[in-house]
């Protein structure tokens, strides 16, 4: 079941939509319009982020300063952009809300979360600095051993099985091998 409210007019012609199975041989029920036959389909959003690293090792993350989950800790991420790639949505969101200066990485997970009609996306990220100047949605930007990271007080199940995958991967040494870890969260 997703979260987003459904869809009540049509965004062609603004009459008011009808929740059928559309007459074009499609299997689901859309928004479509009874006025000009728009029909509206509803896609799944993309999250983008990082893991950003210091060379020791720690990672960086971020307090929340906005809802959902105030105050609790995640990595830095956000809705991706439209005319953005995911790797730049990644880099933009990390600047606004750590306003850290990193080096762009590979891609590390790709976490599909149905329930919420979402998909998240992890880069390895170097940090350059340990230098920080958090955005507005962020109440505190600090680096993190792994014994510190502070696990039940994270905000989002994606960040805290990313962070997990990331450590487990480093300690086996295999962090560089660019294996991608798809992980699908009921």
């Amino acid at each position: 079941m997703t979260l987003r409210r459904p869809i009540k007019f049509c965004r062609e012609c603004g009459h008011a939509v009808a929740y059928r199975i559309p007459d074009d041989g499609d299997t689901r029920e859309r928004a479509v319009c009874p006025q000009c036959s728009t029909i509206h389909y509803e896609n799944p959003l993309n999250v983008v982020g990082t893991i950003p690293v210091m060379p020791d090792g720690r990672v960086l993350l971020c307090k929340r300063n906005i809802e959902p989950r105030w105050g609790k800790w995640t990595l830095p991420a956000g809705f991706m952009e439209l005319n953005e790639t995911t790797a730049q949505g990644a880099a933009r969101e990390t600047d606004e809300e750590a306003g850290a200066q990193i080096r762009m990485g590979r891609l590390f997970s790709l976490v599909n979360v149905p329930h919420v009609g979402q998909v998240h996306l992890f880069y390895c990220a170097e940090l350059l600095s340990a230098q920080f100047n958090p955005g507005f949605e962020t109440i505190e930007a600090r680096l993190f051993t792994e014994a510190e990271i502070p696990w039940e007080e994270l905000a989002f199940r994606t960040v805290s099985t990313t962070l997990r995958q990331w450590f487990d991967d480093r300690r086996r040494g295999v962090i560089d091998q660019g294996q991608v870890h798809c992980i699908d969260l009921a």
